[in-house]
């Protein structure tokens, strides 16, 4: 894939395009998000119960990989490395969105929805922090942003429905 490199307002590089497979693959996560969001709105009874825990599922699983690119990004790291030093704090903070995950899961589904929109924004100010210091690629938060953005309203839309 080709690079696009220009200068943000501080003169750092802003890094590559997206890579087709990610942006695609990003994208079409988000339909569960978008499509349970819309069915929670659209449908009463047990089945919106359904859609709402599905929501939950899903929201859940995805956090829990997003925290696991992190784990991914030092080890990857550690490896380049001569000794056996691998950053200790960003492991213990690449299991925070898997915790988060799973404690939206044990509680009221609309305090669920509300602690994964929190734990996916939370998770996106790790990854603008990860990007501008290099440790993951240039074009992760260029890919992140916008995604996490559509799940948060997604989810908030899901918790303040009917």
């Amino acid at each position: 894939m080709s690079t696009s490199l220009t200068d943000d307002h501080e003169g750092r590089p802003r890094g590559a395009l997206v890579p087709a497979a990610a942006a695609w693959l990003g994208g079409l996560g988000l339909v569960p998000f978008v499509g349970l969001s819309i069915a929670s709105l659209a449908i009463e009874g047990d089945v919106r119960t359904a859609a709402l825990r599905g929501l939950l599922a899903y929201g859940a699983v995805i956090l829990s990989f997003l925290g696991g690119v992190h784990w991914g990004a030092a080890m990857t790291r550690s490896i380049s490395q001569t000794d056996d030093g691998i950053d200790v704090g960003r492991l213990g903070i690449s299991v925070v969105p898997s915790l988060v995950g799973w404690a939206s899961l044990l509680i009221d589904a609309r305090y669920g929805l509300a602690l994964l929109a929190v734990g996916f924004a939370a998770n996106l100010l790790l990854d603008i922090r990860s990007t501008r210091r290099g440790l993951v690629p240039p074009w992760y938060r260029r890919l992140r942003q916008p995604l996490t953005m559509i799940v948060v309203v997604a989810l908030i839309v899901a918790e303040f429905g009917p």
